[in-house]
């Protein structure tokens, strides 16, 4: 009995001897504007097969991101959907500088549920008395809601819309509205409109300014050279064309 016990003993001493001896996967903490989420997904598994590392995911509107990181939060590094934010985190010395990359360029559209169909194709068909709900991301922190908002303003249609607005806390949340009927229309991200039920027109790019995307590495991350390999990855040959296929245009295109 003793000498059974000894050997589970050595056995479990063993075991720890080479959880020990095995180095540590690394864990890099991307934060990162919801718009990006149907991309990353794809790019994710992509760059942990060729690093060997493990990604983790925190989606969210790139404001509450920002502020997140601004107070401490764990990330090793952000992309935004608009550069503002990072040029913000910068000045404050929560970034490395020198990370900082334009990644893509992304553009809103007018979403309506398949059925019922009520013909919305274009912003001022958001006036329409049967239009009675239009879901947009809250343009206090979303970008996306402060290029709907300004869409909205340019077209001359602001004032009149604007009691029919239901906020989203982010893209994707602004999208479910329209996905579950909650709303009639909605504008929302062309990288995450092509969502089943969903149809959808594009905005006419001239009525709000160009969501220039950035991305950067958090100052504090205890593995900066591989967030800038993020970066370079989602940035590169892997990740462009999945980039692009979800809408987004990228460096070079505009």
């Amino acid at each position: 009995m003793a000498r059974r016990g000894f050997i589970v003993l050595a056995l479990v001493l063993a075991a720890v001897h080479a959880a020990k001896a095995q180095p540590a996967v690394p864990t890099l903490v991307v934060y990162a504007a919801s718009d990006v989420d149907l991309a990353f997904r794809e790019i994710k598994p992509l760059f942990e097969n060729a690093t060997g590392a493990r990604v983790t995911l925190v989606l969210g509107s790139t404001g509450n991101l920002a502020k997140q990181i601004g107070h401490g939060a764990p990330a090793d590094v952000f992309f935004a959907a608009n550069e503002s934010f990072v040029d913000d985190l910068r000045a404050a010395g929560a970034v490395i500088p020198q990370t900082r990359t334009l990644y893509a360029q992304g553009r809103i559209v007018l979403a309506v549920p398949k059925k019922p169909v009520i013909a919305v194709r274009e912003i001022g068909d958001l006036l329409k008395p049967a239009v009675r709900r239009v879901a947009i991301a809250n343009p206090a922190h979303a970008p996306y809601g402060r290029a709907a908002q300004e869409a909205l303003e340019r077209a001359g249609v602001w004032e009149k819309v604007k009691p029919k607005l239901v906020y989203g806390e982010n893209i994707r949340h602004a999208l479910q509205f329209v996905e579950t009927g909650a709303v009639e229309a909605g504008i929302v991200a062309l990288s995450i409109a092509d969502a089943p039920g969903i149809a959808y027109a594009p905005i006419d790019p001239a009525l709000y300014a160009p969501l220039n995307q950035v991305a950067a590495v958090v100052k504090r991350s205890p593995h900066p050279d591989l967030g800038a390999a993020f970066i370079r990855f989602v940035n590169g040959a892997e990740g462009r064309p999945i980039l692009k296929r979800y809408g987004f245009l990228l460096p070079g295109e505009f």
